[in-house]
């Protein structure tokens, strides 16, 4: 592992780039309950800040700032995760709306819709963007986590301790298949992700991108993450 010359070194990474922990959490707290304070999320990401520190090395070709965007967003995405805060009831809908979404695709062989997946649920377009508006901030951090993965799929790899090669060769070919299923979706769903995760705005200036409401913008976000949780279940 690479050292740095030194704690001054670290420090002064830490230092310089404490900004960083706060844009990353005001950005991940615009998706989450009222009930999360922003304070604990910028706690969390500057552990991932002093991990980065701490393990960067610049021989891999990533810049520490990219690096270490990945360790803050991780610190505070296993934070949020052990609260557990997301009810069973929402994840039980979600499950339900990437089931009917699968139907839909598999029997048309085209994009689910928003009218054909409410048609399949049995429930009215109202009744479904209510549950997707339930599912918004629960599937925020499955898609971060798996956008993580997918941003090293080219560059820097993170160090994986003691992976075993039949467990790095599958990661390779889940983060392939992410790409593709990334790709395949319907091209408003493809940019709200790039703006939001690729550009980092938040949901009112995507929808001022789009012409749309902050409240559409959620919709079509969390749209997207359950027909990617569609296509990708086989890797459930």
């Amino acid at each position: 592992m690479y050292n740095l010359q030194g704690a001054e070194n670290q420090s002064e990474l830490v230092e310089r780039h404490a900004p960083l922990v706060k844009r990353i959490a005001h950005h991940l707290l615009a998706r989450l309950p009222s009930s999360v304070l922003v304070d604990d999320l910028v706690q969390s990401g500057m552990i991932g800040l002093l991990e980065a520190a701490r393990k960067y090395d610049p021989s891999k070709g990533a810049s520490f700032e990219t690096y270490a965007g990945i360790r803050i967003r991780g610190a505070i995405i296993d934070e949020v995760r052990k609260g557990d805060w997301t009810p069973r009831s929402v994840h039980r809908n979600s499950r339900r709306v990437a089931e009917c979404i699968k139907l839909v695709e598999s029997r048309t062989g085209q994009d689910a819709q928003d009218t054909d997946v409410a048609r399949e649920m049995g429930v009215n377009l109202d009744g479904y963007y209510a549950l997707l508006k339930d599912s918004c901030g629960s599937r925020l951090f499955s898609l971060d986590e798996l956008r993580e993965s997918n941003e090293y799929s080219t560059g820097q790899e993170i160090p994986s301790g003691d992976a075993l090669p039949d467990e790095l060769h599958q990661e390779g070919a889940f983060k392939r298949a992410l790409a593709a299923a990334i790709g395949s979706l319907p091209e408003r769903e493809q940019l709200v992700f790039a703006l939001y995760y690729d550009e980092e705005l938040n949901l009112k200036e995507i929808g001022q991108v789009l012409g749309v409401s902050e409240s559409r913008v959620s919709q079509i976000h969390s749209q997207a993450a359950l027909r990617l949780r569609a296509r990708l279940d086989s890797w459930s």
